[in-house]
């Protein structure tokens, strides 16, 4: 072969070797180290044979040139220290509040409604007129009743007067019948007449006691004209407005007495058994041993009601659709502070746990069911343990197993965590990140 033949060979020769170096180049651009491991250098070298050195500097030159992977940063994180303390455990319930007594304000008579005597929304004394319906009608009946019972009377006093006739005619006549000075049939006439006139005074006093019972039922009724409450508390809307002709069956308007003011609230089947036998154990009844549990009523903004609140009813049975019983409690509400209508929640401490393990909710990691926290392990390591957890805390919740006391938990940035990775740790006290702020919304 001649030496152009030879030079002209040689570049096509090199090109053809060059491809599949240049394509590995193209696909693996990030560090010499990867480009060297390959196996495909090993085939390439294979194949290229006594060009390889060559090829290798121009593969070492494409992959120094190409994108260099950064080296990553310790994570920094917040840690806090399980520690192994006595945690109060109670329960938390949403409860509707409601009137101690809630009394509806209706007539007791028939008419119409001329005035309204309060004021909505303010409070009124037990007695206090609430409503006049026109008495005029009433008034009538009244007077009418007035003269039938002066027409009794005087009724009684004739018929009065007729008896003691007739027990004179009596007295006088007998000892002639005896002289045999007059009739005996004469004397028997007035004996009769005698005991009619006795029946007489009898019917008599009968009528007047009749129309004194119509009287007293219609000034009854006048006094039924003026609509008044049977409790002191607060008094509510006007349902029914002035000049409306009302009867027994319309409601006017609701009172409620609000110190103290009830709250009402369902605990489950298994509260209920807890609450059974936490009283055989203390050998009081039910009712003794719920009364006893204190309880704190949360608002809706978040922030507990001053007033301690006692249970002091528990319904006769299971609600067959929630499998959960009803539970009435007592608050004092000076001030009426509370109304009915509002809606809280209940909590009390039913139970002491001894040596509890707890630490902040935020460092629960739920996977697929499974929780786990981020431990922080020799020279900054992370460590991914599982745990089973207990009743919430606060902000807090009970480890029941998984971890020991004294381990290092990790609570933030831990999207970024996992397994082995490296982090630059902070430690926060764990009171701080579990401090009681009530309960939160969104469910108990």
């Amino acid at each position: 072969m001649s030496e152009n033949s030879h030079r002209s060979t040689t570049p096509k020769r090199m090109a053809h070797y060059l491809t599949p170096v240049n394509s590995f180049v193209e696909e693996h651009p990030f560090g010499l180290s990867r480009c060297i491991a390959s196996r495909r250098v090993v085939r390439t070298q294979r194949s290229v044979g006594p060009f390889f050195p060559l090829l290798f500097a121009i593969l070492l030159s494409g992959c120094e040139g190409g994108v260099k992977k950064p080296l990553s940063n310790p994570v920094p994180v917040s840690v806090v220290t399980a520690q192994a303390t006595d945690v109060p455990v109670g329960g938390e319930w949403v409860g509707t509040l409601d009137g101690n007594v809630n009394a509806q304000i209706q007539p007791q008579v028939s008419g119409y409604l001329v005035k309204q005597l309060y004021r909505e929304g303010t409070i009124v004394r037990q007695g206090q007129v609430l409503f006049q319906i026109d008495p005029r009608p009433f008034q009538a009946l009244v007077e009418q009743a007035e003269g039938q019972v002066g027409q009794a009377q005087g009724n009684l006093g004739q018929a009065q007067a007729d008896l003691a006739l007739a027990k004179i005619n009596v007295k006088r006549d007998a000892p002639l019948a005896d002289e045999h000075a007059i009739a005996q049939s004469q004397l028997d006439n007035e004996i009769q007449k005698l005991a009619q006139e006795e029946a007489d005074v009898r019917t008599a006093e009968a009528a007047v006691a009749a129309a004194r019972a119509n009287l007293a039922s219609a000034r009854l009724n006048l006094g039924f004209t003026e609509v008044r409450s049977l409790i002191t508390g607060v008094a509510g809307q006007n349902i029914t407005q002035v000049g409306n002709l009302v009867n027994q069956q319309s409601v006017l308007t609701s009172v409620s007495q609000m110190d103290p003011i009830k709250v009402y609230f369902a605990i489950s089947d298994r509260e209920y058994l807890r609450l059974i036998q936490r009283s055989r154990d203390k050998g009081d009844d039910l009712l003794k041993t719920a009364s006893n549990v204190p309880l704190t009523l949360w608002l809706a903004d978040g922030s507990p009601f001053p007033q301690k609140g006692k249970i002091v009813y528990v319904d006769r049975q299971m609600n067959q659709q929630t499998g959960a019983i009803r539970v009435a409690a007592i608050f004092p509400n000076p001030g009426n502070l509370l109304r009915p209508g509002q809606f809280g929640r209940v909590s009390a401490t039913t139970e002491i746990r001894k040596r509890a393990i707890v630490i902040p909710q935020v460092a629960i990691v739920d996977l697929q069911g499974q929780k786990q926290v981020y431990i922080l392990g020799t020279n900054n390591k992370v460590h991914v343990a599982s745990v089973s957890v207990g009743p919430e805390v606060g902000d807090g919740i009970v480890i029941v197993s998984g971890l020991d006391p004294g381990a290092h938990v990790i609570i933030d940035n831990l999207q970024k965590l996992n397994e082995g990775a490296e982090v630059s740790p902070h430690d926060v006290p764990v009171q701080a990140a579990t401090s009681p702020r009530g309960p939160k919304s969104g469910g108990i």
